[in-house]
C-alpha cells in the first residue's frame, strides 16, 4: 500500500518563511514520534512534500565554507540577494526564480531508514524527469545531486541536494535548475566545487520550459520512486 503524503505548492516564498514552515512541520512530526515512544502509542506520523521557488538567496550548509560566497554585503545588496547560514548538509548554493525547490518532510520510518538511499531515490526521480525532456543525466561519484556528462571533463550540475534528518524525519531537499538566471552562480563556488559548471534545463534545451509541466512530471516520479500517494 502506498504511503499517503500531503503535497503543497508554496509558489514564490521568502527563504526564511519557508525554512520556518519546514522547521515547524518537522518538529510537529518529531513530537508525534516522541509521544509514541514515551506513551507506548502508535499514532501515524504525517509526511509532506513542499514545492516552491525563492527570491534570490544564497544558503550555506552547516559544514560549508563562508569564503565560497564571493560577494560582500554591498555585493549582495547590488544583486538583490539574501544570505543565510542554515542547518542542512552540503556547502553553499543559490536559489532563485526559475529554480524548482523541493522540500520533502518525510518520516523515513514510513519508507526506509537509510539516508543514502533517500538521496539516491530523490536523484533518480530527477534523472527520470530530465529523461522525459531528452536530457541524459546521472550521478557524479563522490557527490550528491544530478549531473550531466559526469563521466568527462564537461561535467555540470543541474540539480543540487542538501538535507537534514532528525529522528529519521527529513527536511531541506533539492533544487532543480529549470529556467533560473545562471549568472547568480558566478558569485559563489557552488557546493564548494570550483572546477565544474552549473547548468539548467533551459540552457541545455535552448528554450524556456513551462514550470508547471516540469513540476507535474517530477511529482509523478517522486511518488513512483517512494511508492507514495500525493494528496
Amino acid at each position: 500500500m502506498n504511503k499517503q503524503v500531503s503535497f503543497q505548492d508554496w509558489g514564490l516564498i521568502d527563504y526564511q518563511q519557508a525554512w520556518d514552515k519546514q522547521e515547524a512541520t518537522l518538529q510537529a512530526t518529531v513530537a508525534v514520534k516522541t509521544a509514541n515512544r514515551n506513551e507506548g502509542t502508535s499514532n501515524p506520523t504525517p509526511n509532506y512534500l513542499f514545492f516552491c521557488e525563492h527570491p534570490h538567496v544564497y544558503t550555506l550548509g552547516k559544514s560549508g565554507h563562508a569564503e565560497y560566497l564571493l560577494l560582500d554585503e554591498k555585493g549582495l545588496e547590488e544583486k538583490g540577494a539574501a544570505y543565510y547560514k542554515i542547518n542542512r548538509g552540503g556547502d553553499i548554493t543559490y536559489h532563485g526564480p526559475g529554480q524548482l525547490v523541493g522540500y520533502p518532510i518525510l518520516d523515513l520510518d514510513n519508507f526506509f531508514t537509510d539516508i543514502h538511499l533517500y538521496l539516491r531515490t530523490l536523484e533518480e526521480a530527477v534523472i527520470l524527469t530530465l529523461q522525459e525532456y531528452g536530457i541524459k543525466a546521472g550521478r557524479y561519484p563522490g557527490y550528491t545531486g544530478v549531473w550531466l556528462d559526469a563521466d568527462n571533463d564537461k561535467a555540470r550540475k543541474i540539480c543540487a541536494m542538501g538535507v537534514r534528518c532528525s529522528r529519521w524525519v527529513t527536511m531541506h531537499g533539492f533544487a532543480l535548475n529549470i529556467n533560473p538566471d545562471l549568472d547568480y552562480f558566478k558569485s559563489i563556488v557552488p557546493c564548494g566545487i570550483d572546477d565544474k559548471d552549473v547548468t539548467s534545463m533551459e540552457r541545455e534545451l535552448g528554450y524556456t520550459l513551462p514550470m508547471e509541466e516540469v513540476k507535474e512530471k517530477l511529482k509523478k516520479h517522486i511518488a513512483a520512486q517512494f511508492q507514495m500517494e500525493l494528496s
